[in-house]
C-alpha cells in the first residue's frame, strides 16, 4: 500500500488529491509544520532531504511532486488521469509536469519572499513582476476555452499545476487572469479535492 508522508499545508495535499481521484488505498502519515513553517526534523528519517511529499511503496521511496504523479498514476492509474503515451497530448501532459516545479513557481516564490524581505528587495521587484506576468499569462492564455489544461479532460496536470494556481491566489496574483481563476474554482469544486482536504487537514492554498 502507499504511504503518503503528508506535511500540514503544502504541496503534499496534491498526492492525496489524486489518490482520492483515483480511488486509491493509502496510508497516510502527518507531519506539522514548526513554528517557523519548515517541516520537522522527523521527516528527515524518511526522505533524504527532509520535505514532503514523499510516498513509499512497496519498500521503494519517491520525492518530487512530478515526480510521485507520474509513478502513481503509471503503476496504480490503470490508464486513469493521463493520456495514451503515444498521442501528442501525452507529450502536453508531461511538459505541465516539469513545467509547475521547473519554471512556474518560481516567480511566484521569489515574489513572496520579495515580499518578507522589504524595500531591500526593490531593485529585483520589477524583474520579478515581469516574469511573474510572464508565467501566469501563459497559464490563462492557455487555459481560454477549455476547463483544464488538455481540453475537456481532467488529468494530472491539472493536479501538478495547481499548487501554482493556488499560490498565485493566496500572493493576489490571480484577479488579472480570469481563465487561471476559473480552472482554479473549478478544480477546488471537485469531490475528490474536498476530500482530500478532510482527510489532510487545512489546506491555505486552496482558495
Amino acid at each position: 500500500m502507499i504511504t503518503v508522508h503528508h506535511l500540514n499545508d503544502s504541496r503534499s495535499h496534491r498526492i492525496l488529491w489524486l489518490l482520492e481521484e483515483l480511488g486509491l488505498p493509502y496510508e497516510l502519515r502527518h507531519y506539522q509544520r514548526l513554528p517557523n513553517r519548515l517541516a520537522p526534523p522527523e521527516l528527515l528519517a524518511v526522505s533524504p532531504l527532509g520535505k514532503s511529499p514523499v510516498i513509499t511503496d512497496d519498500g521503494r521511496l519517491v520525492i518530487e511532486s512530478g515526480a510521485i504523479i507520474d509513478y502513481i498514476i503509471r503503476r496504480h492509474g490503470g490508464g486513469r488521469l493521463q493520456p495514451d503515451p503515444a498521442s501528442a497530448a501525452y507529450d502536453d501532459y508531461v511538459q505541465w509536469l516539469h513545467y509547475a516545479e521547473g519554471s512556474a513557481i518560481l516567480p511566484l516564490i521569489l515574489h513572496f519572499y520579495a515580499l518578507k524581505t522589504g524595500d531591500g528587495a526593490a531593485p529585483i521587484r520589477p524583474r520579478i513582476a515581469d516574469e511573474v506576468r510572464t508565467h501566469l499569462g501563459y497559464l490563462d492564455r492557455s487555459l481560454e476555452g477549455r476547463s483544464f489544461l488538455l481540453g475537456e479532460t481532467f488529468s494530472g496536470a491539472d493536479v501538478q499545476m495547481s499548487f501554482v494556481g493556488g499560490f498565485a491566489g493566496v500572493l493576489g496574483l490571480r484577479e488579472p487572469y480570469p481563465a487561471l481563476t476559473a480552472w482554479v474554482q473549478r478544480l477546488h469544486e471537485r469531490p475528490a479535492f474536498q476530500r482530500a482536504v478532510e482527510r489532510g487537514g487545512s489546506y491555505s492554498f486552496g482558495r
